[in-house]
């Protein structure tokens, strides 16, 4: 009886498949996944590497912030807030940017654009209002002029009752460069008006849905919050849409949101909001005043519904001391491709304090989760799919003595086409010839042990 019925529901289910074409899909979240038995999916925090920049100069300051790292080539880039503290509303503050060939060892290039700090001799690229929380991207959009190779969202609301819902002047506008060194605004008024924008408020290109998309600051409740807005054009952008997520999930104070599309699928966003503590005092007698903060990680496939399957912390503050005062743990916005099987990214520490700096984390190419099987086992099946290739790649690693094992089947859960074990540590490994299969509407039951699988892909 109970067979009867698993066909009879597999039947119905197979009406819909879900069409993976030849792209890469992770695990960190349950989008593939039909059923489980004896697995979780499982959240991996990234390692602390070095100490990549100190904001230590005259034009730099203790409230330097809102990173944005931007690979271009095989140099990377962050540009970030010159501010040693005052008003979000100060003419002084600046956007600095460093550059690297590792994104290890950054220099501060002198650019003689603009006077800060008593010298033309700095690495500053704007000065005013909007370097509050100037956040650059390199345009992804084919159609992207060569004179607008770069893109940015920056300014804030004026003071005045309910600025926090906006309905003050002043907002996002838009600026444009061909360098990323030299920019112009590409609108006299803001282009982005709705919302809080006290924050990093973020854009890039969506190839996925040929758009930009930004993702920005409001209060929903008096609680820190992120909306969704897209544009064709840079310029003309649709009202913002509030994140929502599953039903249960708290809601928490997302101070930035460090948004993007995954490098390896793009279809896919990756947001690491600052979570922040209101209330909560660890050092007492600290200048800054309340509040302790972590970094979350968090996904979406359509930019305004974000799955949270894990609550805890992406990163947490450590031992060090400094890192438990009000504002620091603010991931960069941009993952790094630093090679060999590594992503970097980067998040600021000892916010108001004389070292404010930023520190480089790695975690494995896609590997922010996975699912994962202990030393006891267990098995998922996939929801039907179909594809396009003729072999499976797995990106996935084992213990010694785990291993998966991976069965294609067929409506009536006939077994298809049948791996070997498979064991080991490897980012692209070739585990199953679908070839014979191509075109079919399958399912993917996959057995493991002592093992994790972070992303799958069928390729021709």
């Amino acid at each position: 009886m109970k067979s009867l019925l698993y066909l009879a529901l597999a039947s119905t289910a197979f009406t819909q498949p879900l069409d993976l074409g030849s792209r890469w899909e992770l695990f960190v979240d349950e989008y593939l996944v039909a059923k489980k038995d004896g697995l979780a999916l499982k959240l991996h925090e990234p390692v602390r590497r070095e100490i990549v920049l100190t904001t230590d100069q005259p034009w730099e300051g203790i409230t330097c912030g809102y990173f944005s790292a931007i690979q271009d080539g095989k140099k990377v880039r962050l540009y970030y807030r010159g501010s040693a503290g005052g008003s979000d509303h100060s003419d002084a503050q600046v956007t600095c940017f460093v550059e690297s060939e590792d994104g290890i060892h950054f220099t501060r290039p002198k650019l003689g654009l603009i006077e800060a700090g008593g010298t033309k001799d700095n690495n500053v690229i704007w000065r005013g209002v909007e370097s509050h929380n100037f956040a650059p991207f390199l345009d992804a959009n084919p159609n992207a002029k060569p004179t607008e190779r770069y893109k940015a969202l920056g300014g804030v609301k004026q003071p005045g009752k309910n600025w926090h819902q906006g309905e003050t002047p002043g907002g996002l506008y838009a600026f444009a460069s061909p360098n990323g060194i030299h920019w112009k605004k590409m609108k006299d008024t803001p282009v982005i008006t709705k919302g809080a924008f006290d924050s990093q408020n973020l854009a890039f290109w969506d190839v996925t849905r040929n758009r930009y998309a930004s993702y920005s600051r409001i209060f929903s409740n008096k609680v820190r919050a992120i909306q969704s807005s897209t544009s064709t054009d840079f310029l003309a952008w649709s009202d913002g849409v509030p994140h929502r997520y599953a039903e249960g999930v708290p809601a928490e104070h997302f101070y930035t949101s460090a948004t993007v599309p995954c490098p390896t699928a793009p279809h896919l966003f990756l947001s690491f909001p600052k979570r922040f503590a209101t209330s909560r005092v660890k050092v007492k007698g600290h200048i800054g005043g309340p509040g302790v903060s972590d970094a979350v990680f968090m996904s979406s496939r359509d930019g305004v519904m974000w799955d949270r399957p894990f609550l805890e912390a992406w990163e947490r503050p450590g031992p060090d001391i400094d890192n438990w005062t009000e504002r620091s743990n603010m991931t960069a916005c941009g993952i790094y491709d630093s090679g060999d099987g590594e992503w970097s990214l980067y998040i600021s520490e000892h916010y108001r304090h004389p070292d404010h700096r930023i520190r480089r984390l790695t975690v494995r190419k896609q590997g922010f989760a996975s699912m994962h099987a202990d030393a006891k086992g267990g098995s998922f099946t996939t929801k039907p799919i179909t594809f396009t290739g003729a072999k499976l790649l797995l990106n996935s690693s084992t213990s010694a003595v785990g291993l998966i094992q991976i069965e294609a089947l067929d409506e009536s859960g006939a077994v298809l086409a049948k791996s070997a074990e498979i064991f080991g540590d490897e980012f692209e490994a070739n585990v199953l010839d679908v070839s014979k299969i191509a075109g079919k509407t399958i399912q993917l039951r996959v057995t493991m042990k002592d093992a994790d699988i972070y992303a799958l892909r069928f390729a021709e």
